[in-house]
């Protein structure tokens, strides 16, 4: 038998190809990471591009939503329609943001059944990197539903008092809102065992506290026990701080209750949504 020394060894496998990591894709530190996440992000819009079905929640909802509780509602609840719009415009916005972020769970917990996310793993990237993706991603979204709304209010006559820098902020502050509720869902995502459990789960929580609030009628004209719930819900907080932007141009209580809510969800859930993440990757 012939030993090779280190020499020969190094003799013999000179002529090997090196490989070598691709510029961008490794690393390692915050910024490898965010470059990482980001690139993450826009492969879930490169799947959304060629799956364009997956916005429609976000697309058609608010359009069909607009006009049918519009013109079911207006005329009954304030009169007209145009009297209306500043009441269910907010509304809309607030719960098809809030409803959509539900498919943030529902995508990450198919991704993992379908053994994407094992290929992620064998990939010189951070394991944090395809959840931070998504998550980033999901934020488009939100834009889109927002931006379609306001639109759809503005064509049937929304003109917003605030002025349209109040708009601005309210839309960003739901976009903000939403993201920081798609950490509970992308907990659920990664807990659940299938996609289907994670919608079912995540509607359960989140349909009570979007229709059982001031987003279609006025709060005073609940039942006194139902109008102690809407009072105490934070999807009617951050109702009446979108209606308090859009229709008088004014930033109140609402508005940091709604950011002190967002700030507590991301602190409780992103660290059990990224430990429980870890676990499974």
């Amino acid at each position: 038998m012939t030993t090779l020394t280190t020499p020969d060894l190094a003799s013999a496998t000179s002529g090997a190809p090196r490989i070598t990591p691709r510029p961008g894709v490794g690393g390692s530190g915050l910024a490898a990471t965010v470059r990482q996440s980001l690139t993450m992000a826009y492969r879930g819009l490169i799947k959304v591009r060629r799956t364009p079905e997956q916005l429609f929640d976000v697309t058609l909802m608010p359009i069909v939503f607009t006009v049918m509780f519009t013109y079911i509602f207006g005329g009954a609840i304030a009169g007209d329609v145009s009297s209306y719009l500043p009441i269910i415009i907010p509304g809309i916005l607030v719960q098809t943001n809030i409803t959509s972020s539900i498919v943030t769970g529902v995508q990450l917990r198919e991704d993992m059944d379908k053994g994407v996310f094992d290929r992620f793993r064998s990939l010189p990237i951070a394991r944090i990197a395809p959840l931070a993706g998504a998550l980033l991603a999901d934020t488009v979204r939100y834009a889109i539903a927002t931006t379609i709304t306001f639109t759809v209010g503005f064509i049937m006559g929304l003109r917003p008092a605030g002025g349209i820098g109040s708009v601005l902020l309210a839309g960003l502050l739901v976009v903000v809102v939403a993201w920081a509720i798609s950490w509970v869902f992308a907990y659920f995502g990664v807990v659940a065992r299938t996609a289907s459990s994670v919608s079912g789960i995540s509607n359960l929580v989140l349909f009570p506290l979007t229709f059982l609030s001031n987003a279609f009628v006025p709060a005073d004209t609940l039942p006194d026990w139902l109008h102690w719930f809407s009072d105490v819900n934070p999807v009617s907080h951050l109702i009446t701080a979108v209606r308090d932007l859009v229709n008088h141009g004014t930033v109140g209580g609402d508005l940091w209750l709604s950011l002190l809510g967002a700030a507590v969800i991301v602190a409780v859930f992103a660290p059990l949504t990224v430990r429980a993440y870890m676990r499974k990757a």
